[in-house]
């Protein structure tokens, strides 16, 4: 198949259309989002199973149990930089601590906003939401990853929050393969180091990991979609089998990605660990694609990195 470059929201519209229009107890919730979030097609197609709350993140966050305690399995799409941080009270009393079916959205995740800055990113939802107990956290590499995940979560009971970004991403997959939440997946093998990303950074890792097979390093890269549940038996296994990890995340340094993985390593021995992602402090601005190469994050950077690591 060839390569095609989709945002990941565009896809999981697709997804909730299909499944919507089989299952009438499915709804979408916005807070005046619609547009951002690609849902435009959902609400012209099935109007009456899209509920417009404004600009109104707690509400859309209570009003989704509400209607989950009733039978309905909502979806509810809000900026991820809102979502996470306005709404959390909600998200950890009346979803998660109620058990209540309820998907959330995240959408423009990480620095999908660029130049809007530090109001508009969302650099600690990882975070704070892999803190809450009884919510899974789940985030997509692309678009064929989104169309899986959005299927499982459809048929999914469990309460969730998904980060998507805002951008068009390049394909990961180029062919069919086995998606099941909490399952890392391997995206490529070697034997000299690790590289294990999460979301829109997978294709940066699989690109650096190109980069590096010219250097006669060879990196296996592991896509973390689910950070929580958390596939600690695959990340051991990497780690054990190349002894150098270098991950790397759209998120602050501390409490996602890496966390995880440092958690996970931190009683194994002769391993070392590197965390890439964004420093503690206010960003400059700019698009995402200047942003992830000033810190780090873009292919040729990764690469550079994990050369030195091994060498």
């Amino acid at each position: 198949m060839s390569k095609q470059t989709v945002a990941n929201r565009q896809a999981m519209c697709e997804v909730l259309v299909e499944e919507a229009k089989q299952n009438a107890d499915i709804v979408v919730l916005t807070s005046d989002s619609r547009g951002s979030a690609s849902l435009v097609e959902f609400a012209k197609q099935l109007p009456e199973q899209l509920i417009e709350v404004g600009i109104a993140e707690q509400n859309l966050v209570s009003i989704s149990a509400g209607l989950a305690h009733m039978g309905k399995r909502p979806f509810a799409a809000s900026p991820a930089c809102f979502l996470s941080m306005r709404s959390i009270e909600q998200i950890k009393v009346d979803v998660a601590y109620s058990n209540k079916n309820v998907k959330l959205v995240g959408i423009s995740g990480g620095v999908s906003y660029g130049a809007l800055g530090m109001s508009h990113h969302s650099l600690q939802d990882f975070a704070v939401t892999r803190a809450i107990p009884n919510l899974q956290v789940l985030v997509p590499a692309d678009r064929r990853e989104t169309k899986k995940m959005f299927q499982a979560l459809a048929a999914s009971d469990e309460p969730a929050y998904i980060r998507l970004g805002r951008n068009p991403v390049e394909d990961c997959y180029v062919e069919d393969y086995g998606f099941e939440i909490g399952k890392a997946v391997t995206m490529k093998e070697g034997t000299d180091i690790t590289l294990i990303a999460t979301g829109e950074t997978v294709r940066q890792a699989m690109d650096a990991a190109e980069l590096l097979k010219e250097q006669s390093i060879s990196a296996m890269v592991l896509n973390i979609h689910s950070l929580k549940p958390f596939d600690q038996a695959a990340v051991k296994a990497a780690a054990q089998a190349t002894k150098r990890v270098l991950s790397v995340e759209e998120h602050s340094i501390y409490g996602g990605l890496g966390a995880a993985v440092a958690e996970t390593l931190s009683e194994e021995t002769g391993i070392k660990h590197k965390i890439v992602g964004f420093p503690d402090e206010a960003l400059i601005t700019g698009t995402s694609g200047e942003l992830f190469k000033h810190y780090g994050l873009d292919g040729a950077s990764l690469a550079e990195q994990a050369a030195a690591m091994v060498k």
